[in-house]
């Protein structure tokens, strides 16, 4: 693991049918077996992954993943849909492929995903307090644009004009 280069975990992530998930390719390289490899072992242990952990993507979402990410471009003209792991499923891959790398980048990959809900709810706080202080500054904006109208309308008051007055010739005739 010494010279291996760790990628932004975070970026392998995507989210299809509400779940956050990493696909099949990106978790074989990152263990550095081949995707076929880590197929195998996943159907010789099928038990270990219900549907909550682990599940085939569609051609809909497969096309859609490619379209997105260009990376996985390679995915484009396979006649085989990739499978996509979840949280607990990346997890439970760590006693399936039962290598040093694998337990490794596991732990990795559970701190990516640890990082990645942080985010997301630092997100939905932050998303708060901009629109709390959002509403404080538009009460404020109505506040000025109400004064401003009353300034206005006492302007349009006519006013008696105070001062001396030079009358017209008309006048004095």
């Amino acid at each position: 693991m010494n010279d291996f280069i760790m990628p932004a975990y975070e970026t392998l992530i995507f989210q299809f049918r509400g779940v956050k998930v990493i696909v099949d390719t990106d978790l074989a390289t990152l263990y550095g077996v081949p995707t076929k490899r880590l197929k195998e072992q996943v159907k010789r242990n099928i038990a270990r992954f219900p549907s909550d952990f682990m599940f085939e993507l569609t051609k809909i979402e497969k096309d859609e993943l490619v379209a997105n990410c260009d990376r996985l471009a390679s995915l484009k003209h396979s006649s085989i849909n990739p499978l996509v792991f979840t949280e607990q499923g990346v997890s439970m891959l760590s006693s399936v492929l039962n290598s040093e790398k694998a337990i490794q980048i596991n732990i990795e990959i559970m701190r990516a995903f640890a990082r990645y809900r942080a985010f997301l709810n630092e997100n939905v706080e932050l998303r708060k307090e901009i629109l709390k202080l959002d509403a404080k500054v538009n009460q404020a904006f109505q506040f000025l644009l109400a004064k401003i109208d009353s300034l206005q309308q006492k302007e349009d008051i006519p006013r008696k004009q105070v001062g001396f007055k030079i009358p017209n010739k008309k006048d004095v005739s």
